[in-house]
């Protein structure tokens, strides 16, 4: 009863694959302590990181750990096309069923939650306050908690593969299979409370977005001259704000069934599953666009910054991200053509689909008149936002096919969720991040990533990707349904093959990316960026130095038109020493975000397993630390005036060293 239903049955110590994978994951994490503790970094770990209300330093920590995710997610995917290819040779295969679905599970669950999101998030952490001319975000404090609410998500889901099991019912947790009666053990709990804890923090996050871009601006800056990335953020928290309670309300009526033996989504007792699928979805298909519409942003951003030109049609870009805000809550339903709605029912959302097409299609007319006798730089980021755009257009139009009906009615088992789910997600969300990624690293971090590297990592990609799913688009207009692993045709084994050949070109990719970023580490003073603005950058991020200062601006700049740093550059305005400074108000560093986040580790932990008496331990933990926080009041302090003089000349030092026009 004292560790409620965790046994020591729990570590699945019988399954090689299981524990060759949690020992890489103990070894990893001892071979890092061991380095903190012999070069004596974890008070530096501590006060410079992980206590730390930077919004920079946060989406630097967002993106390492996004990173790191896509490598456990595209563990289990190369995993998944090994096993499809050998089962097609009338081999049993390395996974069995139950291990294989928990697989293609958690392979979601990372991609979307746990590698996407945290990519996003990271992303807008870094570039927004310093693209709309702030100082910080408007809540730092909540900033951090988000981050550290996230980590539990992924901490759990981690936890998962080393004690207990993971969920077997795909990345939504469909009813009846998520329900106790077909999942008593503790996968689906581990699914709920990993997606819960984290999907808080993203609320938070969102919350804190929506308001640092209605508030925070800097003087001079309208909506309409706000930078388009920023645009496409503010969008993309506006969905979280009003999508993520649904989630949350969604997964606690089914914890509530699994918990409290309530009916809301069961087959007896008056219970709806169509309720559930239903409610996931009025989250799920915003959350799509809540990931590609930052990709959007990026790809503006670049697009004009190699172009070497002015955006082609900014208000037509910032229309048509409101118009999508808009219709991603309208085109959910398409997901239930297949579930029996009515004529009524599907032709209103069918023609909602389609009609979500004209903005998006807008949106790439317009990169590529902007392209259009630009004066196109072929560098890394540049070549992300063409992959994308025939990557994403396939996945668009099959989408669109997909909201007729009658081909709905065919192929959404078969060629739905390889066609359109992946081309979208991986070629506009994934390609777009990779693309920012490469684009502000040097902003982040003031040096350059090896382009070379990262072109190989581009063409890895790309090949990789119509190698690995172009097959799979012949085998789902073949009949092969999706999620099979056992017992497949043998008519389907040649393509199976070259499906998991594509895989490993990919695994080339990521192989590349992270070379690029060890090679670009050992090379950081040759790829140095003094100036602060390495690609002739049009948007107020580039004014400031790389790595930007602990404040970004020493004086708040004055906004008079859309690309208000191209503008001062060309007007000779940028780079002029004001010569007197002010003391500049910032947040403090907190702890309390981390030791809420582990207190609610151990309450998540807790809840999986039954563990009444250490979830109200976890629960009184959060309570009492976030009470205590609210009566801190040394939670601020100024950066005297010397410290900005000694900073900011440094920084026209290395401007006029480096040869830059206008400094004075």
């Amino acid at each position: 009863m004292l560790l409620g239903k965790l046994t020591l049955e729990a570590i699945p110590y019988h399954e090689p694959i299981i524990m060759g994978a949690v020992g890489a994951m103990i070894l990893g994490g001892l071979l890092v302590c061991a380095a903190l503790t012999y070069f004596k970094k974890w008070k530096w770990l501590w006060s410079e990181w992980l206590t730390s209300v930077d919004h920079k330093k946060i989406g630097v920590m967002y993106i390492i750990v996004a990173i790191l995710m896509l490598l456990r997610g595209f563990s289990d995917a190369i995993m998944m096309r090994a096993q499809m290819a050998i089962a097609s040779t009338g081999a049993e295969g390395f996974l069995p069923p139950h291990h294989y679905d928990q697989i293609f599970t958690a392979h979601g669950v990372i991609m979307i939650f746990f590698m996407a999101m945290p990519f996003m998030v990271g992303l807008m952490n870094i570039v927004i306050p310093l693209q709309i001319g702030a100082r910080d975000v408007a809540f730092p404090f909540l900033n951090s908690l988000s981050f550290w609410l996230f980590m539990v998500g992924v901490a759990l889901m981690n936890i998962s593969l080393a004690v207990g099991e993971f969920a077997q019912t795909g990345w939504l947790a469909y009813p009846p299979l998520s329900g106790l009666a077909f999942s008593p053990g503790v996968g689906v709990d581990y699914w709920i409370w990993s997606l819960q804890i984290s999907g808080i923090g993203t609320l938070l996050t969102g919350v804190n977005f929506f308001v640092t871009v209605l508030k925070m601006r800097a003087p001079g800056m309208t909506m309409m001259r706000m930078p388009v990335f920023t645009w496409t953020a503010f969008c993309s928290n506006v969905l979280i704000i009003i999508s993520f309670p649904i989630l949350t309300a969604t997964i606690a009526l089914l914890t509530m069934d699994r918990y409290l033996g309530t009916h809301f989504f069961t087959n007896e007792m008056g219970g709806n599953q169509m309720m559930y699928v239903n409610l996931i979805w009025a989250w799920g298909h915003p959350e799509v666009y809540i990931l590609i519409l930052p990709a959007f942003g990026i790809f503006s951003e670049v697009v004009a910054t190699f172009c070497k030109k002015k955006l082609f049609g900014y208000t037509s870009l910032v229309w048509a991200t409101a118009v999508i805000t808009i219709l991603s809550f309208i085109v959910w339903l398409h997901h239930f053509f297949t579930m029996g709605a009515g004529a009524n029912v599907n032709a209103f959302f069918g023609i909602a689909t389609m009609i979500i097409s004209i903005p998006t299609g807008v949106k790439i007319f317009n990169w590529l008149f902007t392209m259009y006798r630009g004066r196109v730089e072929f560098s890394t980021p540049i070549l992300w936002t063409l992959g994308f755009l025939v990557t994403f257009s396939l996945g668009g139009m099959t989408g669109v096919l997909l909201a007729v009906p009658g081909a709905d009615f065919v192929l959404h088992n078969s060629l739905f969720l390889i066609a359109h789910f992946h081309n979208v997600i991986i070629g506009g969300v994934v390609f777009g991040y990779l693309a920012g990624f490469n684009y502000w690293f040097p902003k982040a971090m003031g040096f350059k990533l090896h382009e070379g590297l990262g072109k190989s990592a581009f063409w890895c990609w790309i090949v990789g990707f119509f190698l690995a799913f172009v097959p799979l688009y012949m085998l789902g207009f073949m009949g092969m349904t999706r999620r099979v692993s056992q017992q497949i045709d043998p008519e389907y084994q040649h393509l199976l093959f070259v499906a998991a050949g594509g895989a490993v070109v990919i695994l080339c990719g990521i192989i590349c990316q992270v070379l690029q970023l060890v090679v670009s580490v050992i090379q950081r003073e040759k790829l140095r960026d003094v100036t602060g603005d390495p690609w002739g950058g049009r948007t107020l991020e580039w004014s400031t130095s790389s790595p930007p200062p602990l404040y970004n601006f020493a004086t708040l700049p004055q906004v008079k038109g859309l690309d208000a740093f191209w503008e001062s550059k060309e007007s000779g305005a940028a780079y002029r020493d004001p010569g007197h400074y002010q003391p500049i108000h910032m947040p403090k560093n907190t702890g309390a975000g981390v030791i809420i986040g582990a207190f609610s580790l151990v309450m998540g932990f807790a809840l999986i397993w039954h563990i009444w008496w250490l979830a109200i331990v976890g629960l009184v933990g959060i309570i009492a630390t976030y009470i205590r926080h609210t009566f801190n009041d040394d939670v601020d302090y100024y950066v005297p005036v010397e410290v900005v003089e000694k900073t900011e000349a440094q920084h026209y030092q290395a401007l006029q060293q480096a040869g830059v026009n206008h400094v004075r």
